[in-house]
């Protein structure tokens, strides 16, 4: 196959001013490392781990409080031990001034889809941190305490999480938007000390009221000492038994901002899986790991630091508000936004990324292919000189979001596609200053990421499709899932199907340029005929018709029936018929991917299913069309949209 065509090409004068530039020289005169590029780079830092970890950690200004013994022990996944002996604290990182990161300088820049406006300087973030601070520590929060959150991607939310950090408790935050079983799921795994909570929360031009809700989660967690009532959209709101953030914030205030030394894998926050089935997996990850990870993705991968402007969509539900928010650790002004991406159009976050000048601007890959249906030219109609990258994660960007981007926003603009996952907090699969962009891939393994394609036995792959495998540890692989002593879960989780290696569950190509393309998740796999394909590959071809919006396909094949369909799940644009589409469909299906991949039927729905983070549900409808039980597929409040479960129960084998 020939060449992807390349979009964008690193300028030499910047990727001179970059920070990776600068490790680079570093390691060169610190280390008496010398790499050529960034795939020389890249191959050291994975074949020594211990060298590359603990040059960066040096390199990037890691406060220790106490030193390091050594920075691993063993290779041996899941029972690698990182920087042994070293204390530290995260939100030391976030707030302490450092090279060119004053406390005069912006921290946080707020928007909110009703046109509020707020931004705090690193001075005030750190006043409001400590007043916070001492606030939770008056009422009872201690080391290792749980702090939970129903709160909105808000500057109170940032001052809460770094208060709580700095204590050296552990934080855990849902979405406003959850439903009341979706988080007394996540929350009453942990025992909390303390609930905060907003009143209400705006989307699509609505406001919700969740005080109800809020009492309704307070009577089921007892080990409450305390809940805390933030009033966000109402400053007047009140609810029984709350204690007023507003109040809390004046009655500490001029308190003294100390941080806690806590141990390198101290837990940090807890995350949760999609809880598709069974409870949502709480997923802890540390202090270090996550500074570590967090400065290595920022400050290399994405060059930012003092003076620039980071802006990712997302809400506090979704790891990618953790990884945001870390834009405070290399001294970024990071950019909040609460509220719908599309009210009151598709363009509300593109003119927030000119008002703000966001110099990167992170987003999902369907809402970048929602832009290019709708034929949006923001780069044409909006002064987007600031921005130098734009970002996608979520799912893969097909070919045609790249283009998207490089003709509708800029073509100097680097298209930085990242996969990662919220089992690490973090992307190993990303872009880098130095390298260039090909249509369609993401450009490079991350710097510590010994990322590889695996076939069934085992064996690496280069320019094939193959298992996504982590073949040695990184610092924020999970310190432990909550409520897992033994670490029983992890390792089935991770490590059964290659024992010793990491396995992701995604379909992967490495290319011979180290760039990678994601067809989807391995356990969603079309097999047709013993052909087996990604469903990223077939959402490619299904969805560049801009007559459809989204779409779902499922191979029953292997769910219960001997001879399984392959079923495509359409939603489709206004005024759109099943004959306007069917048979384009069936042709580009049959041209771009095979013939044993066109569908047996397509089947008009209104949504597709997906989690509350966003994902296609794929292997949870593929177990109700084979007959299983719906509340075995799927766990109740799993779902941000459970009535589009419908058509598939009526599609259910008897």
């Amino acid at each position: 196959m020939t060449e992807p065509q390349i979009l964008w090409l690193p300028d030499p004068d910047a990727v001179a001013r970059s920070r990776m530039a600068a490790f680079r020289s570093w390691l060169a005169e610190q280390r008496g490392v010398i790499v050529a590029d960034y795939d020389a780079l890249w191959r050291w830092s994975v074949a020594d781990l211990a060298g590359f970890w603990g040059a960066f950690a040096d390199f990037a200004g890691v406060r220790f409080h106490t030193a390091p013994q050594r920075v691993l022990t063993g290779e041996s996944m899941p029972r690698t031990r990182w920087f042994p002996g070293a204390t530290l604290n995260y939100a030391e990182h976030a707030l302490v001034p450092g090279p060119g990161k004053s406390d005069d300088d912006p921290a946080v820049i707020f928007r909110r889809e009703d046109g509020v406006r707020d931004a705090r300087s690193f001075g005030l973030l750190r006043q409001q941190v400590a007043a916070v601070r001492s606030a939770l520590a008056s009422l009872g929060v201690r080391r290792g305490d749980r702090v939970v959150a129903l709160v909105p991607n808000s500057p109170d939310t940032l001052v809460a999480f770094l208060a709580t950090a700095s204590l050296g408790a552990i934080w855990s935050s849902c979405s406003p938007d959850f439903g009341t079983r979706a988080i007394v799921d996540r929350f009453t795994q942990l025992t909390p000390t303390v609930l905060i909570a907003v009143d209400g929360y705006l989307y699509g031009g609505k406001r919700f009221d969740i005080r109800s809700t809020v009492g309704a989660l307070r009577d089921q967690l007892p080990s409450l000492r305390a809940t805390v009532l933030v009033p966000y959209l109402d400053s007047s709101a009140t609810l029984d038994a709350t204690v007023c953030w507003d109040d809390l914030l004046a009655a500490h205030c001029g308190a003294e901002l100390a941080f806690e030394a806590v141990d390198f894998d101290h837990p940090l926050w807890v995350l949760y899986s999609s809880g598709t089935t069974g409870l949502p997996k709480g997923i802890v990850h540390g202090h270090g790991g996550i500074i570590l990870e967090h400065l290595r993705a920022l400050a290399l991968q994405a060059d930012l630091g003092p003076g620039q402007r980071f802006f990712w969509f997302t809400t506090t539900g979704w790891m990618m508000w953790n990884y945001l928010i870390s834009g405070l650790l290399v001294g970024a002004t990071i950019v909040l936004y609460d509220g719908s991406p599309a009210h009151p159009d598709l363009g509300s976050l593109w003119r927030l990324a000119a008002d703000e000048r966001v110099n990167y601007f992170g987003t999902s890959a369907p809402f970048v292919q929602s832009c290019g249906k709708a034929g949006l030219r923001p780069g044409a109609e909006l002064d987007l000189t600031a921005l130098r990258a734009v970002g996608s994660t979520g799912a893969p960007l097909p070919a045609e979001g790249f283009r998207w981007i490089a003709s509708e926003i800029g073509s100097g603009v680097q298209i930085c596609s990242v996969s990662g996952g919220t089992d690490l907090c973090a992307a190993f699969l990303c872009a880098a200053p130095d390298v260039p962009v090909w249509e369609g891939e993401i450009s490079c393994r991350a710097l510590g990421a010994a990322v590889a394609a695996l076939d069934e036995d085992g064996r690496e792959l280069i320019d094939e499709v193959g298992e996504l495998v982590i073949t040695k540890p990184m610092p924020s692989m999970p310190v432990c899932f909550w409520n897992d002593p033994d670490g029983t879960r992890l390792r089935e989780a991770y490590f059964e199907v290659y024992p010793g290696l990491w396995r992701h569950g995604d379909w992967i190509k490495i290319t011979p340029r180290g760039s990678s393309v994601i067809y989807g998740r391995s356990d969603a796999t079309l097999n047709r005929g013993g052909v087996r394909m990604g469903t990223a590959e077939f959402y490619a071809v299904v969805e560049g018709a801009d007559e459809v919006l989204d779409s779902l396909v499922i191979d029953t094949s292997g769910a219960g029936a001997d001879q399984g369909e392959l079923l495509c799940f359409l939603v489709l644009a206004a005024g759109v018929s099943l004959p306007d589409v069917e048979p384009w469909l069936r042709a580009a299906l049959r041209s771009g991917l095979s013939p044993r991949h066109v569908p047996n039927r397509f089947i008009v729905i209104d949504e597709v299913p997906r989690t509350l983070n966003g994902k296609k549900c794929e292997v949870p409808v593929k177990k109700i069309l084979a007959g299983m039980d719906p509340a075995r597929a799927l766990s109740s409040g799993a779902l941000r949209n459970p009535d589009a479960l419908h058509p598939f129960l009526a599609l259910r084998s008897p």
